[in-house]
């Protein structure tokens, strides 16, 4: 049964003369790649209100999990409900699990809410039927017919290991006149073993503004938009899944422990982690000539590049990847002229008097978002937001238990001392959608935080982290480690989580606006979470110097 102040809280709910329909369904599609699971495939519990035919809440759950993980779906419909449902209580459910019936039955009996069996829910089989088809309708990484052969060049390319001795400033241009592609610019990355990688700029102006932007930013905040103004198709490399990387460089691996990812950005559609058609044979036939071109002057590139360096090549078109829409002509063989690029590199090395790229890991940093962006995320904590990172008396932390609205986690023992808690101040609506947020995620993990150094002024930080239970990693914020107050609170904080032994606080307050603006008290906090504090090999992010946001 639900707890008397659970069911007074969504006692006070209104409740709308609506039908709602719940199940547990086996979903045969990975939500967030798209592909097809087959036997691994995951539960799904999915809400929906039947009479205005919206979906209230959906949700992964592990196959472990209980006829609960289908009663906290329900709250979070009722309380935290996708957009544009809002927060209320449904006249009627139905299901078609006698079992999940009695179920719900003995939960839900204080709730003055009627429930019935009914053999088939046929808005939720369409909305299943929907979901796979709409995920599963996603464009695989790279074509069919494109897999093999540029699988293969990638791995031609990494036995090339051209990051060995060309630095990022080294461009190398590859004119092709072929698929609606003038030319591409080829920077190189992985110079410092930080990442590997080959970036096939479209146009030259795109690399030199990408790389003036980063010198002229002072400010973490612009990263994104930077990182996102690029024009180009990538080839980055990674290990695989038995690859260590505290113990290993990818660069000492064989190709057989790497994977390579391909992917293009631009500056209106943003970072797409696949190609299409009409972009990967322009970039098979480039990284062929580049294969060759690397190949037969190594050791020529390898020198001072005071002068060019330059191949014509004949690219002829497997049968496979021969299509009608580009404009190949007599025996579909395609002339590139493959040239190295001498006075950009030396433009691109003194540009501004600063030193060279390929020498700066600040600018190699930047370029890890290439493989890392997905991993931090800034949806959860708005914009405007009061941090604090604070230590509070457990008389406070017991009251703030019976209190406050909304509580996740295990109560932690009282110890000497007093609890580590990191509180984030908004207002009374953004408050809400932040719990929302997290709880449409599958709640919070747990925080960190991760001590960082500006590549461009040198002055250290920290961002304050969080990890929700999908795996995201969210930003809550910076905090200046030359502030005293935050000096004091954080030396406090590590000794009370010994204490503790591990376990800390996340509170959401609302009063950012008001007179409590920067010191809430206990009226104002609707929120507090209980977790673990995660290390940074937990969340994988140890070995960056620093980490813009995406």
């Amino acid at each position: 049964m639900l707890t008397p102040s659970t069911c007074r809280r969504l006692n006070k709910l209104d409740q709308i003369p609506s039908v709602w329909e719940g199940d547990r369904r086996s979903l045969q599609i990975d939500l967030d790649s798209g592909e097809v699971i087959g036997e691994d495939a995951s539960d799904c519990v999915i809400w929906v209100d039947g009479s205005e035919g919206v979906v209230r809440a959906i949700e992964k759950v592990s196959d472990e999990s209980g006829m609960e993980a289908v009663v906290r779906t329900l709250l979070r419909a009722m309380e935290y409900p996708h957009k544009p449902a809002g927060p209320a209580r449904p006249q009627k459910i139905i299901v078609k699990d006698r079992e999940l019936l009695f179920f719900l039955r003995g939960v839900l009996q204080d709730l003055d809410i009627a429930l019935d069996y009914v053999p088939e829910l046929p808005l939720i089989d369409e909305l299943f039927r929907g979901l796979e088809d709409a995920v599963g309708g996603r464009p695989p990484k790279l074509p069919p017919q494109y897999l093999d052969p540029l699988t293969e060049q990638a791995e031609a390319l990494w036995e090339d290991a051209p990051w060995d001795y060309l630095g990022d400033n080294q461009v190398i241009s590859i004119e092709l006149n072929y698929g609606g592609i003038d030319s591409f610019y080829v920077s190189i990355l992985g110079l410092l073993g930080l990442d590997y990688g080959i970036l096939l700029y479209r146009s030259l102006e795109s690399l030199q503004s990408f790389r003036a932007s980063i010198l002229a930013n002072t400010s973490m905040e612009n990263l994104e938009s930077i990182f996102l103004s690029q024009d180009c198709i990538f080839l980055t490399y990674e290990g695989d899944e038995d690859f260590d990387e505290d113990l290993e460089d990818l660069g000492d691996c064989p190709w057989s422990q790497v994977d390579a990812n391909f992917g293009s950005l631009h500056p209106l559609e943003g970072l797409r982690p696949f190609l299409h058609e009409e972009e990967a044979l322009p970039a098979w036939v480039a990284l062929k000539a580049l294969h060759l071109f690397l190949s037969e002057h190594d050791e020529a590139l390898g020198g001072d590049w005071d002068s060019v360096v330059r191949q014509v090549y004949d690219i002829s078109i497997p049968k496979p990847l021969q299509t009608d829409d580009i404009n190949a002509e007599g025996d579909r063989s395609v002339t590139v002229t493959v040239s190295s690029m001498p006075t950009v590199a030396q433009e691109l090395a003194n540009e501004d008097g600063v030193v060279s790229f390929d020498e700066d890991p600040g600018y190699e940093d930047v370029l890890s978002l290439f493989e890392k962006m997905s991993r931090l995320q800034d949806e959860i904590i708005p914009d405007g937001s009061i941090l604090q990172v604070d230590n509070l008396p457990w008389d406070f932390i017991e009251h703030l238990r019976e209190n406050v609205g909304y509580h996740q986690g295990t109560p932690c023992k009282r110890t000497s001392g007093t609890y580590p808690v990191l509180i984030v101040q908004s207002t009374r609506p953004k408050v809400k959608e932040m719990v929302a947020n997290i709880e449409g995620r599958g709640g919070l993990r747990g925080l960190s935080f991760k001590p960082c150094q500006s590549p461009f002024d040198d002055i250290p930080f920290e961002l304050g982290l969080l990890q929700l239970n999908n795996e995201e990693i969210h930003l809550v914020g910076e905090f200046d480690l030359e502030n005293p107050y935050h000096i004091r609170a954080r030396k406090a904080w590590t000794a009370n989580l010994k204490k503790t032994k591990g376990k800390c606080g996340l509170i959401l307050a609302m009063g950012a606006t008001g007179q409590r603006s920067g010191d809430p008290g206990l009226p104002d906090m609707k929120a507090f979470y209980e977790v673990d504090m995660l290390s940074l090999d937990d969340l994988g992010l140890e070995d960056l110097k620093f980490f813009p946001v995406v």
